[in-house]
């Protein structure tokens, strides 16, 4: 059957002042009852198809058609927060840094595995193997992991040797940084 001319047809079923789309698929002149997205980046903007050629579209359709894992992975974590901006809730590390400061004398409130006084605010001293290591990564208190990683792969980049032209000063200052940040990572885990 060809496909009519208008874009919309009267329908003998309704209302003759009603409308009726036809469907957008070439050469279907039924009524486009179905709406289907045009493009990812025009979702309100739609094709109009009967029920076989929405289905026909639907299986082929794919929104993420040209991203990159990294872009997919980006925009899940946008659309599952509606595309808002999001920060984390809390200010506490941990349960024992949440709960400071309550009278708890039972004891309730401190967890059996749980370090009850926090090594992240406290610089450790200079003769223990974690002194020493915060001394080599050149660390200031409140030590926490995040500032312990970006200061190790700031250090890494400095002194490895590959940049350093295979300098063995660099490469022994490079096993110290490594042995400082394993140190380190216990020490706050």
């Amino acid at each position: 059957m060809p496909k009519a001319n208008p874009q919309e047809l009267e329908s003998d079923r309704l209302d003759p002042h009603v409308h009726v789309r036809v469907c957008d698929h070439p050469d279907c002149a039924a009524a486009g009852e179905f709406r289907a997205p045009q493009a990812r980046n025009r979702l309100s903007d739609y094709y109009w198809f009967c029920l076989d050629h929405v289905r026909e579209y639907n299986k082929s359709w794919n929104y993420y058609a040209g991203m990159s894992d990294h872009e997919v992975e980006e925009d899940i974590r946008r659309s599952t927060t509606w595309e808002r901006p999001t920060w984390r809730l809390g200010t506490a590390r941990t349960r024992s840094q949440a709960f400071r400061g309550i009278h708890d004398p039972f004891d309730v409130l401190h967890d059996e595995g749980e370090k009850v006084d926090d090594p992240g605010g406290r610089r450790p001293s200079q003769d223990t193997a974690e002194g020493r290591a915060v001394a080599i990564m050149g660390l200031e208190p409140p030590l926490t992991l995040e500032r312990l990683k970006r200061r190790y792969k700031e250090l890494v980049k400095r002194h490895h040797p590959d940049a350093n032209g295979g300098d063995k000063t660099a490469e022994e200052r490079l096993k110290s940084i490594n042995e400082a940040y394993t140190t380190l990572r216990r020490f706050l885990n």
